[in-house]
């Protein structure tokens, strides 16, 4: 049977990509993160087929700060995707996933000497570079080698996204990318253009995310046209690529209005076309980057239950095995989402609880108001659509190891993350040496 957000088997209980959540459950215990690969594969088509159907030279890029890890990079590959990385972390595993290089883009707004030398080395398909220090690091770099480096612009479109202040980037007033109105964009456009082992392939914007109208699309669009028309005349470069960034909204609770991947893109592509005409200029392709839509609706945290506050005339806290350890994100952005009883998310809803976490925070509280059946201790409860910056932003807070991560696909389930032991967690303690 299948919900508007979920499916359940003949057993009343909740399924992902096929497989029982309490099986899940049982067999890699609790915390756990499970992602549905299929939604994952599905959603990347979508973005890819609506450009398609557009006739549009593009690419699609997942933005893996989102979730990364050697299983989502073979995957996204399988998809003929492309990714960025905004770490040497994250770069590291995408060459251990053997993830073709030439498809991946390197972020940051404060790259190291050696994050940009293994970009380098690597043979990274592009640096988005995003500051005057970095045009120097790597023109220091670059000297001693014989390779040519392609590379993007970011730039500061002015757009501020509706969304929170702390993922807002799109602003003047942002600690990423250069800004236009004050000419540093231009400075940087001479500097990159002058410099014959950097091949500048483009600009590169991102106004914010969790973004739920094309209005704020349209706008970057319309201002980097009328920067690149700008720049046409002054320096005579038009950009082989234009790319967008993501911040593509998800469905978190009923709240949320989701719009399809298409109605973006159709927005996107209308716009540059238009702009394009308006300037007499040749169209660029689309890169747009995608993360918190790509694996979010695709991930699940499922969660034992254990405790129970009760207290006269509020709300009981009702407390899992998991929290802002392997989810800060209602900690750190008050983020909202809905939970199902997995053994039967359709049962009658009997009460209004708090969903606590186990950490010892009085702020640790995954839901603020949840909706359930009757529970007990040791029922598995899931969160939805956690699949983005949950585990990518897990600690060990407390010393709680961080859980496992599983993908289920055709009724199948593998271990892609294993969960972390009280001996990981001490493996890279010295002990303190004291002094006679």
């Amino acid at each position: 049977m299948q919900d508007e957000n979920y499916t359940v088997n003949e057993k009343g209980h909740l399924t992902i990509g096929g497989v029982d959540a309490l099986d899940l459950a049982a067999q890699f215990k609790t915390p756990l993160v499970v992602y549905d690969v299929s939604q994952i594969k599905k959603q990347i088509r979508a973005f890819q087929l609506a450009f398609e159907k557009r006739n549009v030279n593009a690419v699609v890029s997942y933005a893996s700060k989102a979730f990364s890890a050697i299983a989502i990079y073979q995957v996204v590959n399988q998809m003929n995707a492309h990714i960025d990385v905004v770490s040497g972390g994250e770069l590291y595993t995408a060459i251990k996933a053997n993830f073709p290089m030439k498809n991946v883009s390197f972020h940051g707004n404060n790259k190291s000497v050696e994050e940009l030398e293994m970009a380098v080395e690597n043979k990274v398909g592009v640096i988005v570079v995003d500051n005057f220090y970095e045009i120097d690091l790597l023109s220091q770099i670059l000297k001693f080698r014989s390779e040519k480096i392609k590379v993007m612009l970011r730039l500061t479109p002015n757009v501020s996204a509706h969304t929170h202040e702390y993922i807002q980037t799109g602003q003047a007033d942002s600690k990423f990318g250069f800004d236009v109105k004050s000419n540093q964009a231009s400075e940087a456009l001479r500097m990159v253009l002058e410099n014959p082992q950097m091949e500048l392939i483009g600009f590169h914007a991102h106004i914010g995310s969790q973004i739920s109208a094309v209005e704020g699309f349209k706008m970057e669009v319309q201002n980097l046209m009328k920067i690149v028309h700008k720049w046409s005349q002054d320096f005579h470069y038009q950009p082989q690529v234009l790319n967008l960034g993501g911040g593509f909204g998800i469905r978190y609770t009923e709240l949320d209005q989701v719009l399809a991947p298409e109605i973006f893109v159709n927005a996107i592509v209308d716009e540059l076309i238009d702009q394009c005409n308006k300037y007499q200029l040749k169209q660029p392709a689309v890169w747009i980057e995608p993360g918190r839509s790509i694996v979010g609706p695709a991930g699940y945290s499922l969660y034992t239950i254990g405790s129970r506050k009760e207290i006269p005339d509020l709300k009981s806290y009702l407390t899992v095995d998991g929290g802002m350890g392997d989810n800060i994100r209602p900690a750190l952005y008050q983020a909202k989402y809905e939970a199902v009883l997995a053994n039967n998310p359709k049962a009658p809803i009997k009460e209004t609880v708090h969903i606590a976490g186990r950490y010892c925070e009085s702020g640790d509280i995954l839901i603020d108001e949840q909706s359930l059946p009757e529970t007990k201790p040791g029922d598995v409860l899931a969160i939805l659509a956690t699949g983005a910056y949950g585990y990518s932003m897990a600690s060990n807070y407390n010393r709680v190891p961080r859980p496992a991560v599983v993908f289920v696909e055709n009724g199948k389930a593998q271990l892609v993350i294993k969960r972390e032991t009280y001996d990981d967690l001490t493996s890279r303690d010295c002990e303190y040496q004291k002094e006679n």
